[in-house]
């Protein structure tokens, strides 16, 4: 029997994600959740979608281990386990790879020494998703466990984007470079796009806006990213949920030496207190959309602001590219958040680039174009599809025989 399943796991802090997919038709067989592992009000919600049925679990799940071990017994549940002969590979969403993985990685001791040695640039990150990967690759050892990087797509870059201007030699001793982040998913919509406007990836430059509670813009020319708004940390680059974007360095400083605030305080504020959370008290763009109806002063002062650094990417990566086919909006407010993509564009007709309002206002799940008739740049929302960018990685590279 030729193995043709892929388990996509996105093996976060404290929740677990997961995808099965069969890759003969790229067609989904379940999908699930594990959210707040660790704690007594853990929940895992499975649905298998070849029968419809969602399924519940609620009540303690101690860890990644048990919550790995509950997943596997809801897919054996559907006729779908981990011991099944049709599953191929587990695919792993990891984070951070440096410039060492510039492609998927089938995982062996090694690579889980290299992933390791990247936590201080991805503390966040990385512990979770090498717990994910010990767990599984304990539950079957005997399988294919392939990582995928967000920050391969990047690894494009030409030296001119992805250096920042510190000495050459501290910046190498510690790894200081431009990374980026979001990949799988840039890579899917860079694609993505090109084919809605019927053109093969290598003849398209597209600019991708992946806005959700996190966002990143990407400039990818002819198929390849050559500039990234994330740099070594997922920090960097536009207004986010709760983090502040670009910054001058000098502000930390500041914090640190007048404001009397310790290190950890700092990066508390930056990563987790700031962005529209930080301008406003809410991080959620509905409930910023409804405020600014009511005519509330704070949202609609938090809104232009991230507006304003969207427009900036956009108008710098149109510079870098020279030349640009299409704009892509993907994410939760990419995809869905209509407002936000006008008035990201609005102003911008001179570059080619405009939102038919009616077109704008339609949603769906399906890839579609929101520019004018014979608009000289299109401009797309690109729903994303970074569990299938994953499967679609992880299967290549394991190959039909698993």
């Amino acid at each position: 029997m030729t193995a043709t399943r892929v388990l996509v796991l996105n093996s976060g802090s404290s929740s677990v994600k997961y995808q099965l997919l069969d890759m003969r038709d790229a067609t989904r067989l379940a999908v699930g959740l594990v959210e707040r592992i660790g704690e007594q009000t853990s929940r895992l919600r499975h649905t298998c979608l070849a029968t419809g049925a969602t399924r519940e679990k609620n009540g303690p799940i101690a860890d990644h281990d048990a919550a790995l071990k509950s997943v596997a017994e809801e897919l054996a549940r559907d006729g779908l386990g981990l011991d099944s002969p049709e599953l191929a590979a587990i695919g792993h969403r990891v984070v951070h790879g440096g410039m060492f993985f510039t492609e998927p990685t089938v995982i062996d001791g090694a690579v889980l020494t290299e992933i390791e040695r990247l936590i201080p640039v991805a503390p966040l990150h990385n512990p979770a998703n090498l717990t994910g990967i010990r767990t599984a690759m304990a539950l079957r050892p005997d399988l294919p466990q392939v990582a995928v990087f967000d920050t391969a797509f990047h690894t494009t870059m030409p030296e001119s984007a992805a250096r920042y201007a510190i000495d050459t030699k501290i910046a190498d001793r510690y790894r200081v470079r431009r990374y980026g982040f979001h990949g799988t998913s840039h890579a899917y919509v860079s694609r993505a796009t090109a084919e809605l406007l019927g053109k093969a990836p290598e003849d398209v430059n597209v600019i991708v806006l992946h806005l959700g509670n996190g966002a990143s813009a990407s400039a990818v020319r002819g198929g390849r990213c050559v500039d990234t708004s994330m740099g070594l940390t997922p920090l960097e680059g536009l207004v986010m949920g709760t983090r502040s974007g670009d910054l001058d360095p000098a502000v930390i400083f500041h914090l640190q030496r007048v404001g009397g605030m310790s290190m950890d305080e700092v990066d508390t504020l930056l990563n987790k207190r700031s962005g529209l959370f930080g301008l406003c008290g809410d991080n959620d763009m509905r409930e910023i959309q409804r405020r600014m109806e009511e005519g509330d002063d704070e949202a609609r002062l938090a809104f232009e602001i991230y507006i304003h650094r969207l427009k900036k990417y956009v108008g710098a990566y149109y510079a870098v590219l020279g030349t640009v086919d299409a704009v892509a909006f993907t994410a939760g407010v990419g995809e869905n958040a209509a407002f936000v993509r006008e008035a990201a564009l609005d102003g911008l007709e001179g570059l080619g680039l405009a939102v038919d309002r009616e077109r704008n206002a339609v949603r769906g799940d399906q890839a579609r174009l929101i520019s004018p008739e014979g608009a000289r740049t299109a401009v797309a929302v690109v729903p994303t599809d970074e569990e299938m960018e994953i499967a679609t990685q992880t299967y290549a590279l394991v190959g039909k025989d698993g």
